[in-house]
C-alpha cells in the first residue's frame, strides 16, 4: 500500500453523490477537482499507509461531527465553485 490521504477518497465519493441531486451547475472534471480541492483544504488530512490505518480512519469517519464537517465543507465548495467556475 502507498501513502495517500484517505479524506480525498471520502470527499470524491460524497461529492459525486451530492452532484447527482444538484441541477444547473457545471459538473466538468475541472469544476469537480476545484470543489474537491476547496473541501480538502478546509478539512483535516487523514494520511494512511496500511489497511489497519485505513480501517481506523474509516471508523473515525463514522463520527457524527466529522460527517457534519465534511458535508458542510462540500456544500461550501459546491456553492463557491458553481458561482465562479474556472473551466
Amino acid at each position: 500500500m502507498k501513502l495517500y490521504n484517505y479524506m480525498e477518497v471520502v470527499i470524491k465519493d460524497e461529492l459525486n453523490k451530492l452532484l447527482t441531486d444538484i441541477k444547473n451547475i457545471c459538473k466538468c472534471e475541472k469544476c469537480k477537482l476545484d470543489m474537491t480541492a476547496f473541501a480538502l483544504n478546509r478539512l483535516e488530512s487523514q494520511y494512511v499507509v496500511s489497511n489497519k490505518g485505513r480501517i481506523h480512519t474509516k471508523l473515525k469517519e463514522l463520527d457524527a461531527q466529522s460527517h457534519v464537517d465534511l458535508m458542510s465543507n462540500l456544500t461550501k465548495a459546491i456553492l463557491h465553485v458553481s458561482k465562479k467556475p474556472r473551466h
